[in-house]
């Protein structure tokens, strides 16, 4: 394992944080004169690692909405109370300012060393524009439109909301570009960077993976590119679960893994795991389940009630794997691109292997980097209500795959809500006292943007159709 924690604590002496709304990007606090682009890069690296696996219902609730937890203390988030914590302005600073806005100033920091190797220089740059890539889908497939074309402009306080899809299409644009400019003969970012340490043939795997990730979520909205980029990244994108795109967090402070800083360090039982996965699980006899939880006192695994409180002591815990300090945390795996590659074949797509093949590889490697023995594996897979080949029966192919993609993508909260969206697949329990039409399928802007950025905020909710919890975002089409 790496080390990140020097870089990150010489990062930390360096950065003075902006707060508030994007009108904060007018400072500028990191010097090309005193800071190099390598600890940007890294803090960039750790912070949009930390984010996707922080389980903290006041920066990052998606484990809650993807129903994969419940809650205790309190019930708000599962209730889809936004403002109450202020989560939607806890989010846009730390993507905004805390990822791109370092890596924006580590790209112009690269780009004007003049003594550099052009080749090393180059890989860099493409690395830095393929998180970019990433951190922008990701607040797109959260809000709708968003600052994009000179949202880090210091000198444009107010920035102007782009359309949605016309973001998504640059970002393919991007990363056509990162992936051939992208050069295994010349280094990378070597140890700064904790993902991938420098290993350009990995990065060029995980481009072509974030890809195929864009692609799919385009395939009910514009098929024909979604199904010319995921056909062109296949064939370079994740062939094993060695070549997951993964944060390894270390087992002393402040490098632990954020589960456990909410869940033990804190001394707080906020979570539990809820009926929704664990009904699911159960109905499957998902041999993930010791991996993930421990039974009840009466020898069963039980979900507490999505949506509401519940009490601690009577439902099902997390496991000691899951609340390991040093728990690696995921910013992309395998399985999921064998998914999207099952998907793929499933609508027709020019894709090697079955969709059968790929779904049965997907559920396969997601149980073995678990821990699951291969005879279990072997066993669930002939299950009628597993087998790809009886899906027909137990509804369509597409919800199947989307049930076990669910399942995969345990502890990516985001990333399963957003399957959730797009593939109207598993079923999820509303909230006690709601319907399934009051599940979000968006976030609202935050109300730094409602109150600062008035007359942007106003046209980017015309032009989506409300700043809305119920407004689809544009690849939301069913």
């Amino acid at each position: 394992m790496k080390k990140f924690l020097l870089p990150l604590i010489a990062t930390a002496f360096l950065l003075v944080s902006c707060k508030g709304d994007l009108t904060s990007l007018n400072k500028d606090p990191k010097s090309p004169a005193t800071v190099p682009g390598e600890p940007l890069f890294t803090n960039a690296e750790f912070t949009l690692g930390n984010y996707l696996n922080d389980p903290s219902y006041n920066r990052n609730p998606f484990l809650l909405y993807a129903q994969y937890w419940a809650e205790t203390t309190y019930s708000s988030e599962s209730r889809y109370e936004l403002t109450t914590r202020q989560i939607p302005s806890t989010l846009w600073e730390d993507l905004y300012t805390n990822v791109l806005k370092d890596l924006d100033q580590s790209k112009k920091i690269i780009q004007n060393d003049k003594f550099m190797d052009k080749k090393v220089k180059q890989n860099k740059v493409a690395c830095i524009n393929i998180l970019e890539a990433l951190t922008y889908s990701d607040l797109v497939n959260i809000f709708g439109n968003v600052p994009y074309g000179k949202a880090l402009n210091i000198d444009n306080t107010l920035p102007k909301y782009d359309d949605a899809e016309t973001i998504y299409m640059d970002l393919l644009s991007r990363l056509n570009t990162a992936i051939g400019n992208l050069d295994t003969s010349a280094e990378g970012f070597g140890d700064a960077d904790i993902y991938y340490q420098g290993d350009i043939s990995k990065w060029i795997k995980f481009a072509n993976s974030i890809k195929m990730r864009l692609g799919i979520t385009l395939a009910d909205s514009n098929p024909q590119t979604a199904k010319k980029a995921v056909e062109s990244a296949s064939p370079n994108a994740f062939q094993s679960n060695d070549d997951d795109a993964l944060i390894h967090f270390e087992k002393t402070p402040p490098s632990t893994n954020p589960i456990w800083e909410r869940l033990v360090q804190s001394g707080r039982n906020d979570f539990v795991p809820s009926n929704t996965l664990i009904d699911m699980m159960n109905n499957l006899n998902d041999p993930r389940r010791k991996e993930f939880f421990v039974k009840t006192d009466t020898s069963v695994y039980e979900g507490g009630t999505y949506g509401t409180t519940n009490t601690y002591g009577a439902y099902s815990h997390m496991s000691s794997k899951i609340l390991a300090r040093d728990l690696t945390g995921f910013i992309m795996k395998y399985p999921e691109i064998e998914f999207i590659r099952a998907e793929a074949a499933q609508r027709g797509y020019n894709i090697s292997g079955s969709a059968q093949s790929h779904y049965n590889e997907a559920i396969r490697t997601d149980m073995q980097y678990w821990g699951v023995a291969d005879s279990s594996i072997t066993q669930y897979l002939s299950q009628s209500d597993v087998n790809y080949a009886t899906a027909i029966a137990n509804g369509t192919e597409m919800q199947r795959i989307a049930q076990q993609k669910y399942l995969g993508l345990y502890l990516q909260g985001l990333q399963a809500w957003t399957e959730w969206r797009r593939l109207d697949a598993p079923t999820f329990n509303p909230p006690p006292g709601m319907t399934m039409s009051d599940i979000p399928v968006r976030f609202t802007y935050p109300v730094s943007e409602q109150n600062l950025n008035t007359k942007n905020y106003n046209q980017a909710a015309s032009a989506i159709g409300g700043d809305k919890l119920s407004t689809h975002i544009f690849w939301d089409v069913n």
